[in-house]
């Protein structure tokens, strides 16, 4: 998505023609979807609605809920489809980039590690959808999974917020660092999922061989 901060904000402030009511409702979805759909710009839109909070446009308490609501939602709805329909299927299948072999190491890596990984979750952009769906197909325990999960949560949105709350002056600055920081994430996350499709292919050969 190629919307800036600035342009999301702008937006944003535009929908108080039709009351407050709405900037909530659009935050919600947008911290839905945003899980759903990797690419989207959520955190451009917390960090919007960030700046508006500074500019006393919006309830602090209330934005903080919806924005948590909406991304907690969103974790939560793809953790349970892993759940529910990955373990087994994956299993069965016995992949090749996603074995049998596979779902046991991810099991044993989260009863471990399961809480460090999902605390960091949050942080993780772009890995926010794979690390749900795996704890999913991990069988990892739901409570569990949504109590570190909102743990991530509350201190990222915060952290956020906190930050364009006091920053509100410089968007344009920020705007930049955003977007650089999404030119370098990006291509770092491709290079890595081809990285691990060849290292997987090669083992893949190697023990055909």
């Amino acid at each position: 998505m190629s919307e800036s901060i600035i342009q999301i904000n702008q937006y944003l402030d535009h929908l108080f023609v039709y009351g407050p009511l709405w900037v909530y409702l659009v935050l919600l979805v947008a911290c839905f979807i945003e899980n759903i759909f990797p690419p989207f710009p959520g955190d451009s839109f917390i960090f919007a609605a960030g700046g508006l909070v500074a500019m006393s446009h919006l309830d602090p308490v209330l934005t903080y809920l919806v924005i948590i609501t909406g991304g907690m939602s969103s974790v939560m709805v793809l953790f349970f489809i892993g759940r529910k329909y990955g373990h087994d299927y994956f299993i069965r299948k016995n992949f090749k980039y996603f074995s049998a072999e596979d779902i046991t190491r991810v099991e044993h890596k989260l009863k471990k590690y399961g809480a460090i990984i999902l605390i960091l979750s949050r942080f993780v952009v772009g890995l926010r959808t794979a690390l749900a769906l795996g704890a999913g197909i991990g069988l990892y325990h739901p409570l569990k999974m949504f109590f570190y999960s909102l743990i991530s949560y509350l201190v990222f949105t915060g952290l956020l917020m906190y930050i364009a709350f006091q920053l509100v002056e410089n968007m344009e600055v920020i705007d930049y660092y955003f977007k650089t920081y999404h030119r370098i994430i990006w291509p770092l996350l491709v290079l890595m999922l081809l990285a691990y499709v060849i290292h997987r292919s090669l083992k893949f050969r190697k023990t055909r061989s």
